[in-house]
């Protein structure tokens, strides 16, 4: 009790769940942040394994070359892959403004990744990785890998789910 006999306040739960969902963001900003490392340890630096090949639409992409206009964003990603689903929309995002391509890991025949890319509505290019020789070049771990290129240099490299600010700041920064 207070000098006034007024009961001492209590924080409002409000307050106590803004903490609590504080605590929750640095938890996992920090654990993302060690996985990212983890996982990314085994992947190439400096510069950039090229990719060179055909779109699932028959379109020849050279990845390298493509970077000396500017940053290019590489996406490897799955149709199995559940994190995926939530970051191929900002994928989609970025193909407006920046050059991306993306390559599809174990997802089956150009024909079953068209299907998904259309039911899905994505629009970004698409490399089919059927026989693994770009994940096992690149050393990809974790789907999804996003990596920036620029000038055929290795900018940035993030795995797992990642947010649209965060793409945009790696993009701006390469």
């Amino acid at each position: 009790m207070t000098e006034t006999g007024d009961q001492p306040k209590k924080p409002s739960k409000l307050l106590k769940w803004a903490k609590e969902l504080l605590g929750i963001i640095v938890i996992v900003t920090v654990v993302s942040f060690v996985m990212n490392i983890y996982y990314s340890s085994s992947m190439p630096e400096g510069q950039a394994p090229n990719i060179e090949a055909f779109t699932i639409d028959g379109k020849r992409i050279d990845v390298n070359e493509m970077s000396k206009d500017g940053p290019v964003i590489v996406y490897f990603w799955a149709t199995w892959c559940g994190a995926c689903k939530l970051v191929s929309p900002s994928i989609d995002y970025f193909d407006k403004h920046y050059p991306v391509v993306s390559v599809a890991l174990s997802s089956g025949s150009n024909e079953r990744i068209q299907q998904y890319m259309t039911a899905k509505e994505h629009q970004f290019e698409v490399i089919n990785d059927h026989n693994g020789q770009f994940s096992r070049e690149w050393g990809i771990q974790v789907t999804p890998t996003i990596v920036i290129i620029n000038d055929g240099e290795i900018k940035s490299i993030t795995t797992g789910v990642t947010t649209p600010i965060g793409i945009w700041l790696r993009a701006l920064f390469a």
